[in-house]
């Protein structure tokens, strides 16, 4: 088996996309049932070697078009589709892989305003911040949490239907046991979107 690398695509893209109008062959998840499901809690450390272009190609392709099939995916990175196939269990088993989903479009489902909340506590020890982090997990609308190091403690990313809405969820926020201060940016409109690990120079 000859595998060309220099044909290997020059690519970036987003993850997960979801057609439903799609007239091609069944996917990939539907060949094989297992990518159907996240695979997190059965990903193992890594002890093989380094990734290949190869397998750079064909993480950067799923993470475009998850949906696309084994056949096809194979076409793309110019490989037959039993070893490509060999090589998506290889990933997901070491962890590179986590889970297979769609983007959703969140204005249609009535999440089209996103505001950005910075969260700063009264006291810097682990039982403040587990207790926050417990708390976050409850509130729905809060789509990321990240603990940052600057003026605040924690930045979190609100996905809501409206201002009221807003108020709501940063009212339950405020009332985290040990939050101090906040401070909330409003997007107003996205420059650019976020396309996926840029693994492919």
């Amino acid at each position: 088996m000859l595998v060309n690398f220099g044909e290997l695509p020059q690519i970036s893209g987003i993850w997960g996309i979801y057609s439903v109008e799609s007239t091609e062959k069944p996917h990939f998840a539907q060949l094989c049932p297992i990518l159907t499901m996240s695979i997190t809690n059965n990903a193992k450390p890594s002890k093989s070697r380094p990734l290949d272009k190869i397998d750079l190609a064909i993480l950067d392709a799923l993470q475009r078009n998850s949906r696309i099939s084994n056949v096809n995916l194979a076409k793309e990175i110019n490989l037959s589709a039993s070893p490509c196939l060999d090589r998506v269990k290889r990933l997901e088993q070491e962890g590179y892989i986590e889970r297979y989903g769609a983007k959703l479009n969140a204005a249609k489902l009535n999440f089209g305003l996103t505001a950005y909340v910075e969260v700063g506590l009264d006291k810097s020890t682990s039982e403040a911040f587990d207790k926050f982090a417990q708390e976050v997990q409850k509130i729905k609308q809060i789509a990321e949490c990240d603990m940052v190091a600057g003026g605040f403690d924690y930045l979190l990313k609100i996905r809501i239907s409206s201002m009221a809405e807003y108020r709501s969820v940063l009212g339950e926020v405020v009332d985290i046991p040990g939050v101090a201060k906040n401070h909330t940016y409003v997007v107003i409109e996205k420059i650019k979107e976020d396309k996926g690990l840029p693994i492919i120079e």
